[in-house]
């Protein structure tokens, strides 16, 4: 841990959800895609890093920096003791091209129940702390949850210090530049026993709370989830001299990967697998690409199909490869199995929330990469679009105040 700083305790906010996201409205909009590009330790990121730090500041919390670049916010109880501590939070980083509310919704949440937790009580029975976790998107160096894994355990640190991001920055290189040292990243034993509940509050992003005419939902679970990346070496040449007979076109053969990928899907119930970034080698408008790199996200409830999947995927890609005259080299950068939020912690979230329906989800989150060491759950709030990772991705007014009321009385109840 760095140091902690401690602001003078000030008389209790009155913010609001949708109040404090409007203050970040401008930052990382991007006028290419629409909605916001906000990968990690870039210049977008670091200003909701201030942002986040100013406000906690503002709320009398004492907030540190951990050695893998999450920031944490205390609310301590007297004597300063964080055993069995409540965390909520999410993160702030975005795809690209992302929503306004993957992330800075359960981090402006947890904030205002932080307010109402302040007006109904001097001090917490249990140490609670608002964190916000890096690089939950993956977005810059290809990993998910990659500030809980590190934290957890479940990335290696070497591996993690040589991800490359896709200008050839190393995570360690980039970490040290923003003042994480790269020798220390990895699992915090110490920091994890601190924690005796996690509770992630997130936008919904799909349609289960539209369908159910509901607010607020309980999470069950999260579909056991990874992404591979798919090689596809060719031969690069001339786009005018090289007749088509003789082409070993990579950028062919992906294609047909793709739409293979698919069908596959499409014949296994409850999969879901998708190709969202394809980039030709050398990548010229008049050039026979010498390799096209493709990335492969695959998600089932079940493991073992998951891995079925992948595998089918793959000897199909190695078909299509031949048949085009190039090879195809597939390689895992993540895999999460299927999680079940703790029953306990979720039993006591239904009696401080007894109208919330439960549903499942199909996204990843840093909940379920620490659901395997202490005991985690999720609130989701209604997307009425329906529609995520997308400028799309909506939350009203009113279901956002909802949101942060219905942290606060979860939070509130678990302190009891």
């Amino acid at each position: 841990m760095t140091p902690g700083t401690e602001a003078t305790p000030r008389p209790a906010l009155t913010a609001t959800v949708t109040g404090l996201l409007s203050e970040i409205a401008g930052t990382g909009t991007d006028t290419v895609r629409g909605g916001y590009t906000r990968p990690v330790y870039s210049t977008a990121e670091l200003d909701l890093r201030e942002w986040f730090i100013g406000q906690a500041t503002q709320r009398g919390l004492t907030v540190e920096t951990d050695r893998n670049g999450a920031i944490w916010a205390w609310w301590d109880v007297p004597g300063g003791g964080r055993s069995n501590s409540l965390v909520t939070g999410s993160h702030l980083d975005s795809i690209p091209g992302g929503g306004a509310f993957d992330g800075p919704l359960g981090v402006a949440s947890a904030l205002v129940a932080v307010d109402i937790l302040k007006a109904r009580m001097d001090t917490p029975t249990r140490p609670l702390a608002v964190v916000v976790f890096p690089e939950e998107e993956g977005s810059r160096f290809g990993v998910a949850c990659l500030g809980s894994r590190l934290l957890t355990g479940a990335i290696d640190p070497d591996k993690a210090r040589n991800l490359r991001d896709p200008d050839g920055s190393t995570f360690a290189d980039t970490a040290k530049a923003n003042g994480i040292d790269p020798r220390f990243v990895g699992k915090d034993d110490k920091l994890l026993g601190q924690i005796g509940a996690f509770v992630e509050l997130h936008v919904e992003q799909g349609r289960g709370l539209i369908d159910l005419d509901q607010p607020i939902a309980i999470a069950s679970s999260i579909l056991g989830h990874g992404r591979w990346r798919l090689s596809v070496h060719g031969q690069g040449n001339h786009a005018g001299t090289t007749l088509m007979a003789d082409r070993h076109d990579p950028m062919v053969a992906a294609a047909r990967m793709v739409t293979g990928i698919r069908d596959i899907a499409r014949n296994q119930a409850n999969a879901r697998a998708t190709v969202g970034r394809l980039q030709p080698v050398p990548g010229g408008t008049n050039v026979i690409a010498s390799r096209v790199d493709f990335w492969l996200d695959v998600r089932h409830p079940d493991d073992a199909v998951t891995a079925a999947l992948v595998e089918n995927i793959h000897a199909q890609a190695r078909l299509i490869a031949a048949e085009e005259g190039c090879r195809v080299d597939l390689r895992e950068e993540s895999l999460s199995p299927t999680v079940h939020f703790d029953p306990g912690l979720q039993k006591e979230l239904q009696l401080a929330l007894p109208q919330a329906p439960v549903l499942d989800t199909g996204a990843g989150h840093d909940a379920g990469v620490l659901a395997p060491f202490v005991p985690t759950a999720m609130i989701f709030v209604r997307n009425p679009s329906g529609v995520s990772h997308s400028p799309e991705e909506h939350v009203i007014d009113e279901d956002a105040e909802t949101g942060a009321q219905t942290l606060a009385d979860a939070l509130h109840g678990l302190m009891a």
